[in-house]
């Protein structure tokens, strides 16, 4: 793409996260590791907490319990007028800042008058984005930061299928850029968006992360920054193991799979518009700036485990049949099952008379059982894990397997997947046996190098 504006050449994306605008002091952080005249897009996620306060108000209309949603919009006004004094000390500032306030309360306030449906709750989730990003830009204004709001609906949509329109993401950036010349810093909402329709909309939980990668990707940035509280993706899941390390560096597919996989840093999506632009991506820590992070690129450390990773909320389901045996055809049948309801399938594994595979959207489950049981016997099992671990080519290694089997000798395991990708392997284990499945992989596979193990 040819960029109008000079200036925004060989430009980085840096998105930061909820829990990095989340306080003032965060959010004064933030504006000082930004500003140092190098030309940047800037995407902040709603300050942290929003979201999940807008979630509940929704389902308050939704229930038709407004007095809990006046009670819900009340608390939200209270946080952030403290938020702002905090904030911004500049008289004239502040009281624009609280204008911007009451226009999104009234806003929001507005949805309580009428019908509810998912268009509305659609355009309440947008106003935290919309929040931090106006508050973020006066506190910039008032210190002295060139920098200008830069609204993600005027360019970022999905089309009709709820994929990024990538040529609309584009042409759009690009008229924009042009009408910003002479701004060092764009500052732009993550996660919200415009459907096909030109309806408010977004890219789903975690999606500000996906929103710095496609506009990365449409301007072809030198680089995106995923700015979060954590420095780096860890070789396992901090919460439940201790003495996690931060891996140095990852490729693409590896950063892929342990973002699906349960890595909460990175949104999954998010690898994909960088891999195609060979954009590297780097994870950061605003609490320690200085520290290195990880680096995702296309190079790899072949034969090398880089992490484990565990995803939860999974439902096992198994189709047992006399008439698969031999049966052309009867994967195709049962797979069009689930494309019907659009639900995606993690793992599968397969016998001659049975078929077993997990799903995390269980929102269409009983149908889906109701279309299987015409082919077999179904069974479901609930509350399920997977565990996964990542690294490299690792199918091609001799004796791999073995020492993942090894490292859970003592854990039941309802799937193995072995052989479908040549960055990782999986198992499915029930959900109380996570933590434990956790590490015992990283006991035998992580620690003799502190992050991974040839």
């Amino acid at each position: 793409m040819q960029l109008f504006n000079q200036n925004f050449l060989n430009m980085k994306v840096l998105k930061f996260g909820g829990t990095s605008v989340g306080s003032a002091d965060r959010m004064r952080q933030v504006a000082k590791l930004i500003n140092n005249n190098q030309p940047k897009i800037v995407v902040l996620s709603a300050v942290s907490g929003t979201t999940n306060q807008l979630v509940e108000m929704s389902s308050m209309l939704y229930k038709s319990d407004v007095a809990r949603f006046n009670q819900l919009l009340l608390i939200m006004e209270d946080q952030y007028t403290d938020f702002i004094e905090k904030l911004i000390t500049n008289q004239e500032l502040r009281s624009e800042a609280f204008s911007v306030l009451t226009l999104h309360m009234n806003h929001i306030d507005a949805f309580s008058k009428d019908m509810f449906t998912k268009f509305e709750e659609r355009a309440i989730l947008a106003q935290g984005e919309l929040l931090s990003t106006a508050i973020f830009a006066l506190y910039c204004k008032q210190e002295g930061i060139n920098a200008n709001l830069f609204p993600a609906l005027d360019f970022m949509r999905i089309n009709n299928e709820g994929e990024p329109d990538d040529y609309y993401i584009k042409v759009n950036l690009e008229r924009m850029l042009k009408e910003f010349e002479g701004t060092d810093i764009l500052i732009t909402q993550g996660f919200i968006c415009r459907n096909a329709y030109g309806e408010i909309d977004n890219l789903k939980r975690g999606g500000s992360d996906y929103t710095a990668s496609l506009i990365g990707a449409a301007i072809d940035a030198e680089e995106i920054q995923i700015w979060t509280d954590i420095d780096g993706m860890h070789n396992n899941d901090p919460r439940v193991v201790q003495n996690t390390q931060p891996i140095r560096q990852l490729s693409f597919d590896e950063a892929a799979e342990l973002a699906y996989f349960g890595a909460k840093i990175l949104h999954p999506s998010s690898v994909r518009p960088a891999k195609e632009k060979n954009i590297v991506v780097r994870l950061k820590s605003t609490l320690d700036p200085t520290a290195e992070g990880t680096i995702i690129s296309t190079a790899s450390n072949r034969n090398f485990i880089k992490a484990v990773a565990a995803k939860d909320g999974i439902t096992a389901i198994k189709i047992k049949s006399g008439r698969m045996l031999l049966a052309y055809g009867f994967l195709r049948s049962v797979f069009e099952v689930f494309e019907l309801y659009k639900t995606s399938i993690d793992m599968i594994t397969t016998s001659e008379v049975a078929i077993s595979l997990t799903i995390d959207d269980t929102s269409n489950l009983d149908e889906i059982i109701k279309d299987l049981e015409k082919f077999g016997i179904v069974e479901v099992d609930r509350d399920q894990s997977i565990v996964c671990v990542v690294g490299d080519f690792l199918a091609e290694r001799a004796g791999f397997a073995n020492e993942i089997m090894h490292a859970l000798k003592e854990i039941p395991l309802r799937m193995v997947s072995y052989g479908g990708s040549r960055n990782n392997v999986s198992v499915l284990v029930n959900s109380d046996h996570k933590k434990k499945a956790l590490n015992a992989l990283n006991d035998y596979l992580l620690h003799q190098t502190g992050e991974g193990m040839e």
